[in-house]
């Protein structure tokens, strides 16, 4: 067999598994993650209580904790329907400028020094490859006809 051929096969396979996979990811991350808030067992409630602070004068946070995880756990199921993606896609935009937000307002807990962000800084960024993911994702869509 061929590297040429190899490659081509590897190439396919990929554009094959690349949606599917990245559907399943999505749901894994932001169900467990949901799910976690939403018992109040996950690691980052301290973080978002302190944004949430800073940001949301008008709710008890356990209320806004639950409904946030809740929203998680809808963005995760929506990435597993298939004609869901014009539902989760502004759904998943909403999630991730929420979650840059401790870069900006709670800067001693993202940074360590310009530039050298800390584990919860880490964190927050590697969600850029959940937003180069979906952008993946929604290039697959086809477009609606009128």
């Amino acid at each position: 067999m061929s590297l040429n051929k190899i490659d081509l096969g590897l190439i396919n396979f990929f554009r094959r598994a690349f949606v599917p996979t990245a559907r399943f990811g999505f749901f894994v991350v932001f169900f467990w993650f949901g799910f976690l808030k939403v018992i109040g067992l996950s690691p980052a409630n301290g973080v978002v209580q302190r944004l949430f602070e800073n940001t949301i004068p008008f709710m008890e946070f356990s209320t806004f904790l639950v409904l946030f995880g809740l929203f998680e756990c809808l963005i995760g199921i929506l990435f597993l329907i298939k004609g869901a993606e014009r539902i989760v896609m502004p759904l998943l935009l909403i999630h991730m400028i929420t979650t840059f937000g401790p870069l900006v307002y709670l800067p001693e807990e993202a940074w360590q020094k310009f530039l050298v962000p800390t584990l919860e800084g880490q964190y927050i960024i590697k969600n850029i490859v959940f937003i180069a993911a979906a952008i993946g994702v929604s290039a697959q869509l086809h477009p609606i006809k009128k």
